[in-house]
């Protein structure tokens, strides 16, 4: 039972649409329509500012910490803690508050692997600013270290209360879904239509 509140609350968490709602709060703009058509931090901080961006960026990626912190409090250990911090990033790019409709979950992966594996998210962290600076394209880093995401975990440590095969085998398919969510980008990013990232 504690394992599906956790799910449920995890979800839930994951769900909200912070890009949405701040857009439409603070500049009463909808970010859907605008730009990618993202919700995420990358749309939120070209259309809505750097302040509104950074907003953004720090909710989504507290919906993936909070819920994994309440987790582990409540004695949820092992793969079951993996699964909460994976039901948050389906929550963001699955919102019931969009109609099952989101972001692409880097950012909320940022926050639940701060919680999992705090120094493999460093280094990813280093790879991220290193593509970003050289390429201009944030898609392209969020891309790499999410094929680098698997890696990350086989060298790095991580909590001991989760088993590193379990999330090894998890992260092989979470880097897959952030691939997959990145398809248009991909296509852009090949044809040069990309947008690039103006720091």
């Amino acid at each position: 039972m504690k394992e599906i509140c956790c799910g449920i609350v995890s979800y839930i968490f994951g769900s909200i649409p912070s890009g949405v709602w701040i857009g439409k709060y603070f500049k009463n703009i909808d970010i859907r329509e605008h730009g990618s058509k993202n919700t995420g931090f990358t749309n939120a901080y070209r259309i809505l500012g750097t302040k509104c961006g950074i907003i953004v960026l720090m909710i989504d990626a507290l919906k993936g910490f909070i819920p994994l912190v309440l987790a582990s409090r409540m004695g949820i250990a092992g793969v079951y803690l993996v699964i909460v911090g994976v039901v948050a990033i389906i929550g963001h790019s699955l919102s019931i508050f969009l109609g099952f409709k989101g972001g692409k979950g880097v950012a909320t992966s940022l926050g639940v692997y701060l919680f999992l594996m705090p120094k493999a998210v460093l280094a990813l962290m280093v790879v991220f600013v290193i593509v970003c600076l050289i390429s201009k394209y944030m898609s392209l880093a969020s891309i790499i270290c999410a094929i680098l995401l698997p890696l990350f975990t086989y060298f790095f440590p991580i909590r001991a209360e989760v088993p590193k095969i379990s999330l090894l085998i998890i992260n092989l398919f979470i880097g897959a879904f952030v691939v997959f969510k990145h398809r248009e980008n991909i296509k852009r990013i090949t044809k040069g239509e990309e947008s690039k990232f103006k720091f």
